[in-house]
């Protein structure tokens, strides 16, 4: 098997748009959640999200590019040109070498609305040609391959909220079992729309609350739901001998993989949280977990009465009496749930963990739930060096994936 590392990183996110902007926000927990702006919300249920800020997309792309492409799409290539320019590998790389595996859990939602509008007010002939790839969940993997000219495995994944997990776990394997030695791997979303917020609010999925710093609360007695997110997050993969060979930055090493399935409820996580501790299990199984090391657990934590509980058993059956000493925390508690970007931005967390010596906190923990007992970093971040950091992300449909990582060594 081949060793997979870590050699660019970039995102896009409701607390910043550079790498070291989202993590200094999340580490002094500086949350991105407030009113919604993108419509008016006066009639909804809920009045607040994770929005994207102060976002160019010309930085990026070209106007015309910006003008046939959705939102969700030029998140993907703003946050994918930061991880390329770091990571510096396209002249090293043959094409039929390198792939990219990029999701969107709901894909070119915005554009599917604003047209479908159209088309109600002026008829068929005003929807955009346009329409159809602007629209479609593949097509942000599908300019990212004709961008850097990739001729290699290109695909999304559609994991729901394990999206951007999914997508580094596949793309890991393929380096790993030596079918590839390059691959862009994330994933984008951009989804703070009427129809969607309407959508899982009437699903009770949403929290409720107007407060900012009191709506997206993690493992805590008050939590009622997440608040909407949105960004894109990408890390490009490569093989060990093949970045080390260029000299490439060696940003920490992807070490253990696993999905599974509840095969459960179609939005309802398992109460036992077996399948997603399955994943959780193995993952630190091909990590060589060792009892009583330094480990930091980057948690789903949506916020969510059952899906909280169900993780942090989980966690006990995994870690037995080594859980107790295992820093758990949710990022989401400052980003909100980013959707199909998600579990790429948690990542990212864990990476920078390790680098930095530091884990964020879960804010807004002030009232914990007694029947989540694990310690959570709540309010502030502490010093803490892991030597293994994983990442867990659960979507609807009962999708389970972990992912370990560790600092590359020698």
């Amino acid at each position: 098997m081949k060793r997979v590392v870590v050699t660019g990183l970039g995102v896009i996110s409701p607390v910043g748009n550079t790498v070291e902007d989202f993590w200094r926000n999340v580490v002094e927990g500086n949350c991105g959640i407030g009113p919604i702006t993108r419509f008016d919300s006066a009639d909804f249920k809920v009045h607040l999200a994770a929005e994207v800020k102060d976002f160019d997309p010309f930085q990026y792309m070209e106007r015309n590019e910006v003008a046939r492409t959705d939102p969700y799409i030029r998140y993907a290539m703003a946050s994918t040109q930061q991880a390329v320019e770091q990571s510096g590998f396209l002249s090293t790389v043959s094409p039929e070498r390198f792939g990219v595996i990029f999701g969107s859990a709901i894909g070119g939602v915005t554009t599917c609305f604003r047209e479908h509008a159209k088309l109600l007010a002026n008829g068929p002939r005003r929807v955009s040609p346009f329409f159809v790839p602007m629209f479609i969940a593949n097509m942000a993997s599908g300019l990212l391959a004709i961008r850097y000219n990739c001729h290699g495995l290109v695909m999304p994944t559609v994991t729901a909220c394990a999206t951007g997990a999914s997508a580094i776990g596949e793309a890991y394997e393929k380096i790993r079992f030596g079918l590839a030695d390059v691959m862009i791997a994330g994933g984008s979303e951009a989804a703070i729309t009427d129809c969607a917020i309407a959508g899982f609010s009437n699903m009770k999925a949403l929290s409720l609350s107007d407060d900012p710093l009191a709506a997206s609360l993690p493992f805590d007695l008050r939590r009622s739901g997440f608040v909407m997110g949105e960004g894109s997050a990408t890390l490009i993969l490569e093989e060990y001998e093949h970045a080390v060979s260029r000299g490439a930055p060696l940003l920490g090493e992807i070490c253990g993989y696993c999905a599974t399935c509840d095969a459960y409820h179609l939005a309802t996580p398992r109460p036992d949280g077996k399948q997603g501790g399955r994943a959780m299990a193995e993952s630190i199984r091909q990590a060589n977990w060792q009892p009583g090391e330094n480990v930091y657990l980057n948690a789903h934590g949506t916020g969510t009465p059952l899906g909280d509980i169900a993780e942090s058993q989980a966690v006990h059956e995994v870690f037995g009496e080594h859980a107790a000493r295992v820093p758990v925390s949710s990022t989401k508690s400052v980003t909100g749930h980013m959707i199909g970007a998600a579990g790429a931005a948690e990542a990212i967390v864990c990476l920078l963990a390790m680098r930095d010596g530091v884990v964020p906190p879960t804010i807004g923990l002030t009232e914990p739930d007694p029947k989540c007992d694990l310690d959570y970093v709540p309010l502030k971040a502490r010093a803490f060096r892991p030597t293994l950091t994983l990442s867990n992300s659960f979507g609807f449909g009962g999708h389970n994936v972990s992912l370990a990582m560790r600092p590359v060594r020698g």
